[in-house]
Order: structure tokens, then C-alpha cells, then sequence
């Protein structure tokens, strides 16, 4: 496979700085060199250009730093779906989870079909009228099935970039009361961690792949760092006890390399700062690639 790697350095989404610095930490874990290992041609064009955030006007403090972060998005768009026409896969290195709007656009240019599996703490599921922060990268995946603020929905022109029906959350562990109910209302699959405490996560995969993977249509993966667990993954920007496993996830990833409907994948939320020896950077290594055919035997 030809991977075409695209840094994202972005931490105008949330409140806590350092994952800016997450694209290079996951280059320095040895990306490039493990990739190649397992037989892919590595094509990585660095990192976005991004201004830094105290250049940046808050604006908004129910849509934080909205127009910095839309063009950010546009430009990732751009450089995503050349790499699909390319027929290169893209790997996209965040920054904070607020740069899949324009991975996942940049997706659904080329693959308007599209399933999403949303690996996170998180569901990311509120609006400006529902956010407790004004956090943008707590409105991504509902501003891709087309709610909340225009100007994130309609990035380059067109609404909703994903189908509802095809988004899947996992892991997911601390929701906002809004969004909770924007959930339940938008009829969003969503497998909690208490899920997976019960059927365990072969089962939850199995029904998450079905989901977002219907009909045999494409797939991309939205890693979020912070769904493991902190003792797993020390250095993310949000951690929230209680996550998953260091073999749930690899197992997560395995099961979706073999379903062979992987076309695109972003990995956020790597905060060096808050890091142990470029642990969670290393860990977000090691999950990307079985991703993406790492195999035990």
C-alpha cells in the first residue's frame, strides 16, 4: 500500500496545549521506518501550516477559534482527497480531534458512502447550543452528519459529509448531557465501555463493522488516543479513567485491517507534554500499525 502521511499540528479545538506537538511525536516513534517494515511506500508531505494559537482571536467562546480551525480544515480536505485520487491511503497525525472535519471531508469528496468508526472517549456529538466548553473538537463528528454551526457543516460547499446511520462510537465514556440527548435523538450507534465490559470487544466489533461497513462500503478510523485507558496512555489531552485496554484496542485494530474496507485514518490527541518517554506517541505507533496489516503470525 502507498501511504501518503499529512500532519495536522492543531490544538486550537480544545483548552489544554500540547498536542500541536503530537504529529512529530508519532513521527519520532519510528512511523516512517515501522510502515516501511511491514511492506508500504511511505509518501509523508510534514506538517500543515498552522499559526499558532496566541496569533489566533478566540471569537466565539461557544465556537472557539471556529475560523482558524475552517481553514485548517479545508486546506487537510484538499491535501486528503488528492491523496485518494492518488491512490495513496492517508494518514493523517493530529493535533487535537477537531482536524477530522477535514479528514473526513476530505474523504467523502471521494467516497460519498463512507462509514465512520469513532474510537474515543468521547462522542464529539455537540453543537454550539449544547457545548459546556465551546470546544470545537467536541462538535466534529456532529458537525459531519450535518449539525450545529454552517460554516462547519457545509465545509467546501456541501451537507452532511456522513450518513448517520453509518457513524459508530467506541469507548466512549464521558458524555455531555446535550449531546446525550442529540444521540439518542439522531439515532447514533454508540458503544459504551460498559458495552464492552458486557459483550466484550470482539462482539462490539463485529457489530461495528456490520454497521459502518455495510454493504461492503468503505471505512475510515478516527483514533482518539484518550479511549485508553491513562495507564495505557499517559500523554493525551483529555484523559478520562476507565478506558480501553492495551489488547482491546490492537484488537480493534486488527479486526478492522482484516475487513479490508479501511480507505483512511486519522490518530489524534497526542500531547507530548503531559507524556512519559514518548509512551502514548509509541502507542499510537503500534495501533496504527495494525491498522494496517500488522500481524502476529
Amino acid at each position: 500500500m502507498r501511504i501518503r502521511v499529512i500532519g495536522a499540528p492543531i490544538d486550537l479545538g480544545a483548552d489544554r496545549r500540547g498536542v500541536d506537538i503530537g504529529p512529530n511525536a508519532i513521527r519520532y516513534a519510528g512511523l516512517h521506518d515501522q510502515l516501511q517494515h511491514i511492506g508500504h511506500t511511505v509518501h509523508d508531505i510534514g506538517n500543515l501550516p498552522v499559526l499558532a494559537t496566541e496569533n489566533q482571536p478566540v471569537g466565539n467562546p461557544h465556537l472557539k477559534y471556529l475560523e482558524p480551525i475552517v481553514n485548517v480544515s479545508e486546506d487537510l480536505a484538499h491535501h486528503v482527497t488528492e491523496a485518494l485520487r492518488a491512490d495513496e491511503f492517508p494518514l493523517i497525525l493530529g493535533g487535537d480531534h477537531s482536524i477530522a472535519l477535514g479528514s473526513i471531508s476530505g474523504v467523502a469528496a471521494v467516497h460519498r458512502d463512507v462509514g465512520i468508526i469513532w474510537i474515543d472517549a468521547h462522542a464529539d456529538f455537540n453543537t454550539g447550543e449544547t457545548t459546556p466548553s465551546g470546544n470545537v473538537h467536541g462538535m466534529i463528528l456532529a458537525a459531519l452528519a450535518g449539525l450545529g454551526d454552517e460554516r462547519l457543516t457545509h465545509l467546501d460547499g456541501w451537507a452532511p459529509k456522513i450518513r448517520k446511520e453509518a457513524i459508530v462510537i467506541i469507548g466512549a465514556r464521558n458524555l455531555d448531557q446535550g449531546e446525550q440527548q442529540l444521540l439518542r435523538e439522531h439515532h447514533i450507534h454508540v458503544f459504551t465501555m460498559p458495552d464492552i465490559d458486557r459483550y466484550g470487544m470482539y462482539y462490539v466489533m463485529q457489530q461495528a463493522l456490520a454497521i459502518a461497513g455495510a454493504q461492503n462500503n468503505p471505512i475510515h478510523l478516527s483514533l482518539d488516543m484518550d479511549s485508553l485507558d491513562p495507564r495505557e496512555a499517559p500523554g493525551v489531552g483529555t484523559p478520562v479513567r476507565g478506558g480501553l485496554s492495551y489488547r482491546e484496542a490492537h484488537l480493534a485494530m486488527e479486526m478492522i485491517a482484516a475487513s479490508g474496507q479501511l480507505v483512511s485514518m486519522d490518530v489524534v490527541e497526542v500531547n507530548s507534554i503531559l507524556d512519559r518517554e514518548n509512551a502514548t506517541a509509541q502507542l499510537a505507533v503500534d495501533l496504527t500499525l495494525s491498522a494496517l496489516g500488522k500481524k502476529i503470525l
